[in-house]
């Protein structure tokens, strides 16, 4: 699978968040980068986008825990895109996700795992990932 970041910072996006899934156990020699030519005027090659080779199981798990983990570090609207080989993707949205609490977190990150090990899934999917609205217990 490919991860992608949108905005100006895209490359910088991608190094931090390979140096996050290069540091799990289950994902380790598993992570690659999809570098590009150098733009004119550069030293070196454009990052471009990650490959994570996974399956279903303790390492879709591992990578969803990861990407969550990593968004919640994110400050303002970042977006990562997950593209499976069979064309599906999954487009994650964060903003202000510093908020969840642990049950939030849980249940994100299982439907994460679902969408990424789900076989029988078709098209595109955008998952929000956000803050809870407040809310008031009576």
């Amino acid at each position: 699978m490919t991860l992608n970041t949108n905005g100006p910072m895209t490359a910088d996006q991608l190094r931090s968040l390979h140096a996050w899934l290069a540091d799990v156990d289950e994902l380790r020699g598993r992570v690659g980068r999809k570098e590009g030519p150098p733009e004119k005027g550069t030293l070196g090659p454009l990052l471009e986008a990650l490959t994570v080779a996974v399956g279903p199981g303790a390492a879709a798990s591992a990578l969803a825990t990861t990407v969550i983990a990593w968004l919640r570090t994110r400050r303002g609207e970042i977006h990562v895109k997950m593209t499976l080989p069979d064309g599906r993707s999954l487009e994650l949205s964060a903003r202000n996700v510093a908020a969840l609490d642990a049950a939030d977190l849980r249940r994100q990150v299982a439907d994460v795992a679902s969408l990424l090990g789900a076989q029988d899934q078709q098209g595109d999917t955008t998952l929000r990932i956000s803050a809870p609205e407040h809310r008031e217990d009576r």
